[in-house]
């Protein structure tokens, strides 16, 4: 399938919303709380200029979708974008061509496409500046064969939940690396 395919797939930003089961508060809450700033007029005209549409690898499950998710809906809502979301272990064909350093199934993943789908500009799964706080939150944990790894992962998990829904300085980070990547391909 080509992207415009993958695109005409997906589910609108309302569907997705309405049949998650996990981080749906979550992500509402981040949703209603992000706010673009007054000054994002001029990327916000350039995206509406461009018309392109974007194809969201993701699942309800994932933490990092959940943060990045609502930034990514609150641009495309202010710049009258479309936007379609896929499930990314339905969708293994086109997940396997963003694979995150050549291996990994990580999301979400951004594909943004112009009107005749083809691929602009593609983000994710993480900001650098959050990259660097997982890879770091990681780094603390024993390694996978000691009795308390699953017991200090989860903790770590629920420590980065927290964080990904309430630590607005995180939601800017996201929202500076989505916008760089934007802009690069725009100007």
């Amino acid at each position: 399938m080509n992207l415009q395919e993958w695109f005409e797939k997906g589910l609108t930003p309302e569907e997705y919303i309405r049949d998650m089961s996990d981080h749906k508060e979550n992500l509402l809450y981040v949703l209603k709380n992000f706010h673009l700033s007054g000054d994002e007029a001029s990327l916000i005209n350039k995206l509406r200029e461009a018309n392109w549409r974007v194809i969201v690898l993701t699942e309800d499950w994932c933490g990092d979708a959940m943060v990045n998710v609502p930034i990514l809906l609150s641009i495309t809502k202010a710049a009258h974008m479309d936007v379609r979301l896929l499930h990314r272990d339905e969708n293994l064909e086109l997940m396997d061509q963003y694979l995150t350093n050549g291996t990994s199934r990580a999301i979400p993943i951004f594909i943004f496409i112009d009107e005749q789908g083809t691929e602009q500009a593609v983000w994710g799964p993480r900001a650098p500046a959050v990259q660097e706080m997982v890879t770091n939150y990681r780094s603390s944990l024993p390694p996978r064969d000691h009795e308390e790894f699953e017991e200090k992962s989860r903790e770590m998990i629920q420590k980065l939940t927290e964080a990904y829904r309430t630590d607005e300085s995180l939601w800017q980070e996201v929202y500076r690396s989505l916008k760089t990547t934007i802009i690069e391909r725009l100007y």
